[in-house]
């Protein structure tokens, strides 16, 4: 009585296996812990992205209200404060600064 050959083990394995013992190849896969994604709390992206969203919840907690979460409209609105000695309020720009 002769087998099926795709039920034979390791003839789907990869050249590279080592134990040469799967019945498919994506048990053999499978058998190698092989990580096809990327880590993505280590991508440039996520990592600015965290970043800007940490510096909008700190000015925040100093009572700044920027427009937006960009660093550019948080590091603007932090400037605006520290020259007016008034926390900006992006909702009333203009409310608390008194031109002399």
């Amino acid at each position: 009585m002769q087998t099926n050959p795709r039920l034979k083990r390791g003839l789907r394995c990869s050249s590279s296996c080592a134990t040469r013992d799967h019945l498919t190849f994506g048990e053999c896969m499978r058998s190698k812990n092989l990580r096809l994604k990327p880590n993505l709390s280590d991508t440039t992206t996520t990592k600015k992205w965290d970043g800007e969203l940490n510096s909008y919840y700190d000015a925040v907690r100093q009572g700044v209200n920027p427009s937006g979460t960009s660093q550019r409209k948080v590091d603007s609105a932090m400037r605006i404060s520290e020259a007016t000695g008034v926390a900006y309020d992006a909702d009333r720009p203009m409310v608390d600064i008194t031109v002399s």
